[in-house]
């Protein structure tokens, strides 16, 4: 037989083994695989093509050799069409930033920071000006100043501000229009002060008015506790108690996955309402006769887990451990045998099916290889004592989890191994037990509730004590470069390598396929050069200058009064994606919140080794204040302070300090928040040589005047601003002043970060605008 033949006929054996019925491990990773194939697209294929080739892939499955090619095709089909009709749903644009009379019902728990509440909203009516509107669905708002008490689950008359859901466009760091498609929010806004907002009704049974009574017990009874928000988070994922006290130990630990509503939460309660099965069985014995112990626990054990599982939400950890309880559920009252990673993939279909857009998430992705890696690790131990299972497990986990902790959040912790293999006992099976008794019992027996909860509090405090040491540890928490797919892809390969059985050959060889995503080299300007960054950061400034061995930051971007900060949002994860480790210097050009507000996080993560600053009020004690006239070299790029001279006065945008950076043929000029009232004085300091122009105060209408314009010789001229700005920034005299000399005007707003390369020898080249770089098909 020819051996072209044997071969096709191998392939369609194997085919026909692993491919048995759509729901086999390898057929919905097939399907998975289709579904993530579609994510790196700037646009979505026309849903007609997807249903044509959908109905095609449907024929190809007689052919045992094209299962493959059908099942990769279905996947890519369905989540195509979801991703579509969700992006159909979003606001449309005509409907930005006018107000809306809007009829809804509130989703989840309102999340109270600093001067707002953030809300969530399921849209039932909305009319502009008396005529209904196409806006329906999930919208996110906040709530300014003193609210009146919102309940979970109750309908309200308000009048809403909107947008589409918009996020800064910057390498490293969460994209919120990724965010807002996944969990299907279709705008955003504000609640309007003029819309004489009411209370219509509150829904008589409501799952979400459990989890914010049992949320407010947590809090009354351990009032004080640094642990209280950590149980409320363990107890009903309720989250919103998490500050800045506890985010940067979860994170530099590792142990993140265990301050939430996980699957061994719902584990633990299908294993009791099994339990209460069986003794109900042994209690009545006459039920055998017609039940038997296995079949009667299934129904009892999915209610449970069912119960807590709505009490936390829905999380999608929660919602995969529940379809996997559904799977074996099913299989002990049909009397079946059903392997664990069998339940595994038939959860992993039933959330393509029913959520695709849930592969956006990174929660979707750690959750089901975190499973698979302890189900490989444990299922390749043999039969050992658990004790001895904690080490392997724990190493697979890590490895095996580390390519997407990087690919997701571009850092990873060090000593996150160590810290869970001591956490993950420890928090799941004493801890949580108690804090999942005291929830349940708070409300109906407070005595015994709130003394389990107790219990649950002293067992933790230990433990997160030692946490807090650890995240102190030299190099606990490591950042790396923005992550490629290439390097993604070879990392992976590498993880599946060094976890082959024993015995495989040249399994360490897979640590070399890590090092393109752990080691990728940052490019760095030559020797003269420089390149400047103005990061996305909306209604602020942020701005990298980096030269062949140095970085340097001007300004850090706003900390809003609702705690949102955007230098720990935003700037230092670029930053990191861009490979810098610790700034060189930092100038802070004047106190303004929305140029100094970051500083706190900058001055945190990156530990600047030179300070200057427009307002000595702004790091007290620290730095040295800005003065014309001040200079300093670095690998060939000067850079240089030309206001504010000694006699400077005026207001404190007049004050800000202005930065020079040069190489003898290409310069630009960073001017803070300065008016007119100073920019004939700064024009004549900087030349009239040409150079790159950052915008003053944002395009304001009080900066930007011809005496400066006509002084200096702009070549190009960059807006730091918000989308729709409600400052109305860059102002339309100012766009028009600029228009006027030819000057071309870059927005972040439209543009993204603007990413500019100086070199010695001619004016800036490869100019980057990030946003139509760094496009996907949900981006706005």
């Amino acid at each position: 037989m020819p051996a072209p033949v044997v071969l096709l006929r191998a392939a369609a054996a194997v085919s026909s083994a692993w491919l048995r019925h759509p729901l086999t491990p390898a057929a919905v990773v097939t399907l998975l695989v289709g579904a993530v194939a579609l994510q790196l697209l700037e646009r979505l294929p026309p849903v007609p093509w997807l249903g044509g080739v959908g109905a095609s892939a449907l024929l190809l499955w007689r052919w045992p050799l094209l299962r493959w090619a059908a099942l990769f095709l279905l996947g890519a089909c369905w989540f195509g069409w979801r991703a579509d009709l969700a992006m159909q749903q979003r606001l449309p644009r005509d409907l930005e930033g006018v107000d809306l009379d809007v009829r809804a019902r509130l989703v989840d728990l309102p999340a109270r920071r600093g001067d707002s509440t953030r809300i969530d909203l399921h849209v039932e009516d909305a009319r502009r000006d008396g005529v209904p509107v196409a806006l329906q669905g999930r919208i996110r708002v906040s709530w300014y100043g003193a609210t009146p008490v919102l309940r979970p689950c109750a309908r309200w008359q308000l009048r809403l501000r909107l947008k589409r859901p918009r996020g800064a466009s910057n390498p490293g760091g969460l994209d919120m229009e990724r965010q807002a498609l996944q969990l299907g929010i279709h705008a955003t806004g504000y609640v309007r002060g003029d819309g004489e907002p009411r209370e219509l009704d509150v829904a008589r049974f409501c799952i979400d008015a459990w989890r914010e009574r049992i949320a407010t017990e947590i809090d009354r009874r351990l009032a004080g506790e640094t642990v209280a928000p950590l149980l409320r988070a363990l107890a009903v994922g309720d989250q919103r108690g998490l500050d800045d006290a506890h985010w940067p130990v979860l994170r530099a630990t590792g142990v993140g996955h265990l301050i939430a509503i996980s699957g061994f939460h719902v584990g633990m309660l299908a294993l009791a309402g099994a339990l209460c099965a069986r003794q109900l069985w042994r209690l009545r014995p006459a039920l055998a006769l017609r039940w038997p112990a296995a079949v009667l626990e299934a129904p009892f054990a999915l209610a449970a887990a069912t119960f807590y599982a709505a009490l936390a939400g829905f999380g999608l950890a929660t919602l995969r451990t529940l379809l996997m309880l559904v799977a074996l559920a099913l299989a002990r009252l049909l009397r079946r045998d059903l392997p664990v990673q069998q339940a595994l993939a038939i959860a992993l279909a039933a959330v393509l099916l029913i959520d695709p857009l849930a592969i956006l998430s990174a929660g979707f992705w750690l959750s089901f290889a975190g499973v698979a890696l302890l189900v490989y690790s444990l299922g390749s131990q043999g039969r050992r004592p658990w004790w001895r299972e904690l080490l392997p497990a724990q190493f697979a986990m890590s490895i095996g989890l580390l390519p997407l902790t990087v690919w997701f959040f571009g850092q990873s912790s060090l000593v996150g191994p160590l810290a869970n293999l001591v956490a993950v006992p420890w928090i799941s099976f004493v801890v949580v037990p108690l804090t999942v008794a005291g929830a349940l019992l708070i409300v109906p027996l407070p005595w015994l509730g709130g003394a389990f909860l107790q219990l649950a509090a002293w067992a933790l405090q230990p433990q997160w004590r030692l946490l807090q040491w650890q995240a102190q540890w030299p190099l606990a928490q490591w950042h790396f470069g923005e992550a490629t797919v290439p390097a993604l892809l070879l990392a992976a390969l590498g993880v599946l390598w060094l976890l082959l059985p024993r015995g495989q050959p040249l399994r360490a060889l897979g640590l070399l396929l890590l090092l393109p995503l752990l080691w990728s080299p940052a490019s760095r300007p030559r020797a003269g050069d420089f390149d400047v960054s103005v990061i996305d950061v909306g209604q602020g400034l942020s701005v990298l200058v980096r030269t062949a061995s140095h970085a340097l930051l001007y300004d850090t971007g706003a900390r809003y009064p609702s705690g949102f900060d955007l230098g720990e949002a935003v700037v230092v994860p670029t930053l990191h994606a861009l490979g810098v480790q610790r700034l060189d210097g930092l100038v802070i050009s004047h106190a303004d919140m929305d140029h100094a507000g970051g500083a706190p996080a900058v001055l945190r993560s990156q530990r600047p080794r030179e300070l200057w600053l427009g307002d000595a009020a702004i790091v007290p004690g620290q730095g040295t204040p800005c003065r014309a006239g001040q200079s300093w070299r670095w690998d060939g790029v000067e850079f240089r302070i030309i206001h504010p001279d000694t006699t400077a006065s005026g207001d404190e945008n007049d004050r800000s300090c202005v930065l020079l950076v040069h190489n003898g043929a290409a310069r630009i000029l960073l001017t803070g928040d300065i008016s007119a009232r100073v920019e004939a004085s700064v024009a004549t300091a900087a030349g009239a040589a040409p150079l790159v122009l950052l915008v003053p105060h944002h395009g304001s209408k009080s900066s930007s005047s011809t005496a400066l314009l006509d002084r200096l010789s702009v070549r190009l001229a960059i807006v730091s601003a918000a989308y729709r700005s409600r400052f109305g920034h860059p102002h339309a005299d100012v766009v028009a002043r600029y228009r006027e000399r030819g000057i071309a005007l870059v927005n972040t707003a439209d543009a993204g970060c603007v990413r500019l390369y100086f070199s010695a020898r001619a004016p800036p080249t490869d100019i980057e605008h990030c946003r139509p770089r760094r496009r996907r098909y949900w981006s706005e």
